[in-house]
């Protein structure tokens, strides 16, 4: 049982909607829920009296065209280094010149920050064997598939996402890394310029008729039923674009600002926990989790359209592998999304 090691069943119940009459049968609703859970201390330590730093970084340049699609992943990006408590990742697209791009312009389809553990010395002929580089994950329940420690979408822009004290979530502690290994970050930022396109929903939403795609990135056939989503959408696509229409390539960059302090005996560590919505395991009974990236949304029925009542509303459950208090939380939902809720128990 996933609830053996625990003093009491704790579980978290997690609601998403979403319109269907915005959405159409082939739009795709990629969606998580990010949870830091803090164990309960014996005693609860205030950290307001150490220094908070904040510092903010560029990613990698983002070119785009016109209708063009950017989903890349960016290793050993700029970073805090050392053992920290970060509080805070927040971000958003700008230009060359640090001006925010409209997401009218630039859709932020979503973008993920990873720890992950780099071999030291690769060159070595005594670490040959030896992997380059090793995911750190976070702590459930869906690290298998989705095992950042942040990240979001196009809701990235003012959503805050303060770790309150006397919590911050640890980073950069090297008696956690296996030996011969050093902590390093990861992005990966899947955006698409909407600027000139033919139909801006379908090009967010992409659907495969709009990109004239037939095979997804690693040259395997597209079902005919699969009418949008991230087969469609991939590295270096192209969303159809009007006749005529004339854009200069941009470069573009996600500009993320993190906010932390030096660890101390002080601070309580999170957990982060992400949960998905597609995710029926404890529904169903079953002990394998079932996290999903995207799942397909019903197209709605003539007679509930004409009743203008296509709202989807999806349920999951899941239990946490150890109690304490959920201290921060945010959901990830896409065009067509119209809230989503987390119940205790």
């Amino acid at each position: 049982s996933v609830l053996s090691n625990w003093h009491r069943g704790d579980y978290h119940e997690a609601s998403w909607s979403a319109d269907k009459m915005k959405m159409a049968g082939s739009a795709v609703l990629l969606i998580s829920l990010l949870s830091a859970v803090a164990p309960l201390p014996s005693e609860a330590l205030n950290v307001r009296g150490h220094l908070l730093k904040s510092k903010t970084f560029r990613s990698p340049p983002i070119l785009l065209g016109p209708g063009s699609v950017s989903n890349k992943y960016h290793h050993d990006v700029d970073f805090p280094r050392g053992h920290l408590a970060v509080k805070s990742f927040d971000a958003e697209v700008v230009d060359e010149n640090g001006v925010p791009v409209p997401l009218h312009e630039t859709y932020l389809h979503h973008w993920v920050a990873e720890p992950y553990y780099a071999l030291k010395n690769s060159q070595s002929p005594d670490t040959q064997n030896l992997p380059k580089g090793m995911l750190k994950r976070n702590d459930g329940v869906c690290k298998t598939t989705l095992g950042q420690y942040f990240g979001l979408g196009s809701e990235t822009r003012h959503t805050a996402t303060w770790v309150p004290d006397p919590y911050g979530i640890e980073i950069g502690n090297e008696d956690k890394a296996p030996e011969g290994y050093e902590e390093k970050w990861l992005l990966n930022i899947h955006a698409i310029d909407t600027r000139g396109v033919v139909d801006k929903p379908s090009c967010t939403e992409c659907k495969c008729d709009f990109y004239n795609v037939t095979i997804d990135e690693y040259g395997r056939t597209i079902s005919k039923n699969y009418t949008g989503g991230l087969f469609c959408c991939y590295d270096q696509t192209q969303c159809r674009v009007k006749e005529g229409f004339n854009g200069e390539v941009r470069k573009l960059f996600l500009q993320y600002t993190v906010t932390w302090l030096d660890w101390t005996d002080a601070v309580v560590p999170v957990k982060i926990y992400i949960f998905d919505v597609t995710d029926t395991a404890m529904l169903d009974g079953t002990p394998e989790h079932s996290c999903k990236v995207e799942y397909q949304v019903e197209e709605c029925s003539a007679e509930n359209r004409a009743n203008n009542e296509c709202i989807h509303t999806k349920t999951a459950r899941a239990a946490l592998p150890r109690g304490g208090d959920i201290v921060f939380s945010v959901a990830h939902q896409h065009s067509g999304g119209v809230g989503a809720s987390l119940h205790g128990q």
